[in-house]
């Protein structure tokens, strides 16, 4: 299934949020947004524009949202609880959808203006691209890596609704894994 572009990408990068914590990776090399400067990678990796204002709270505000975005991923199985918390990201940041058109995306919707801070553009971008999936009936695309050993979310935008694993390595690590056991 192909969600709007702008979906696809607020999904991915709400996914890539959650997977900066502590754990969610085997081999964790740990948390990787402990400063403003990899605040900073993230927000210009994922393309953002507008505000940023690079400061330690700025940093403390996108840390706080990971355990709640990845709730919206754990309750993926309850739709009732998944709205509820997604209603409540909305609420929070203060969502007022607009449509906007800028750097060759053509007509898309954000939910704040571009001065908002940074955590709650982020917040409320997420939230707006939860919609679309619950509206769609898609929330099982919302998913945990198979991996025993792993945690990070993903989002499964294959037709066939077949990914298992994160974009961390972990199909390819088991798959070898098993071919390895295979061969001995």
């Amino acid at each position: 299934m192909t969600f709007a572009h702008d979906t696809d990408v607020a999904l991915q990068t709400a996914a890539a949020l959650v997977n900066t914590a502590v754990g969610a990776f085997p081999d964790d090399a740990g948390d990787t947004l402990e400063t403003v400067e990899q605040l900073r990678d993230f927000y210009v990796g994922w393309a953002w524009t507008g505000r940023f204002d690079s400061d330690a709270a700025e940093l403390d505000q996108a840390r706080s949202l990971r355990p709640r975005l990845r709730a919206v991923w754990e309750a993926a199985g309850d739709d009732e609880a998944a709205v509820a918390l997604v209603n409540d990201l909305l609420r929070t940041g203060e969502a007022l959808p607009q449509l906007v058109d800028h750097d060759d995306y053509g007509w898309h919707i954000h939910a704040t203006d571009a001065d908002a801070p940074f955590a709650r553009r982020m917040q409320v971008e997420a939230a707006m691209a939860f919609v679309d999936v619950i509206r769609a009936g898609e929330l099982s695309r919302l998913r945990v890596c198979a991996a025993d050993d792993c945690d990070n979310v993903l989002v499964d935008l294959s037709r066939n609704r077949s990914k298992r694993y994160c974009d961390g390595g972990c199909g390819n690590r088991l798959a070898a894994a098993a071919y390895r056991s295979r061969r001995s």
